[in-house]
C-alpha cells in the first residue's frame, strides 16, 4: 500500500520552517491555501520569503508540506482508533469512520485543496489524492475484516458518506445533516453484513 508522499521542509532552517508551517496551517485551514500569499505567511511567522523558499522550495512546496502534515494527523487518528479495539472488527470499522468524520465546519482540508487546485500535477493535490487512496484501501481492509457481503462497495459507500458529510458541514454547519453521518454509517454496515456463503465479492 502506498504511503503519503513525504513533502517535508529542508533542514537548513528548522525553527523558521516550523513557524512558517504553523502559520500556514492556521491560515490555509481558515481561508484556503490559494487565498493566502507568502507575504502574509512570512510576516506572521516573523521570517522572510528567502527563508520560506529555502525551507520549502516554493509556495506549492509549502502547501504539500502542510497537506502531508494534515494527512499524517488523520492517519494516526484512524490507526489509533482501530488499534484501541483489537478484538472487535465492527467496532474497528466504526472507530475508523469516527476518526475520519472530523467535526470541523470547514470540512475536509485535503478535499478542499483538491478543489482549489484542479491540475493533477499540483504538489498539494498529489498529497491529498494519495492520502485518500490510502484511506480507501484501509476501509476495504476493515470491511473485509467484518466479513462484509460486498466489502469494496461498502468501503466506497462509507468514503462517499464521509466526503458528503464534510461538504454538508461547510453549508449547514456542524449541527446540520452531518449529525446523521454515524447513524448512516451503522446502517450501511448492517446492510452489508454477510448472511450466507453464496454472497459474492463485488
Amino acid at each position: 500500500m502506498k504511503g503519503t508522499p513525504m513533502a517535508r521542509p529542508r533542514s537548513d532552517t528548522p525553527r523558521a520552517a516550523d513557524r512558517i508551517l504553523s502559520v500556514a496551517n492556521a491560515r490555509f485551514t481558515a481561508e484556503g491555501s490559494r487565498a493566502i500569499g507568502v507575504d502574509e505567511i512570512v510576516a506572521r511567522a516573523g521570517t522572510t520569503k528567502p527563508t520560506l523558499y529555502r525551507a520549502f522550495g516554493s509556495k506549492d512546496g509549502l502547501i504539500a508540506a502542510w497537506m502531508t502534515q494534515s494527512a499524517d494527523a488523520v492517519w494516526m487518528a484512524l490507526e489509533a482508533g482501530v488499534a484501541a479495539r483489537p478484538d472487535d472488527p465492527k467496532a474497528q470499522l466504526l472507530a475508523a469512520f469516527d476518526a475520519l468524520n472530523v467535526d470541523d465546519a470547514r470540512g475536509c482540508t485535503l478535499s478542499n485543496t483538491v478543489v482549489e487546485y484542479p491540475a493533477r500535477k499540483h504538489a498539494g493535490r498529489k498529497v491529498a489524492v494519495v492520502h485518500k487512496e490510502r484511506v480507501r484501501e484501509r476501509l476495504r481492509d476493515l470491511t473485509r475484516a467484518i466479513n462484509a457481503r460486498k466489502p469494496r462497495k461498502l468501503a466506497d459507500s462509507l468514503l462517499l458518506l464521509l466526503e458528503g458529510t464534510a461538504m454538508a458541514r461547510q453549508i449547514f454547519g456542524t449541527e446540520g445533516p452531518s449529525e446523521a453521518a454515524r447513524g448512516a454509517a451503522e446502517a450501511l454496515i448492517a446492510a452489508h453484513i454477510r448472511r450466507d456463503k453464496s454472497d459474492d465479492e463485488d
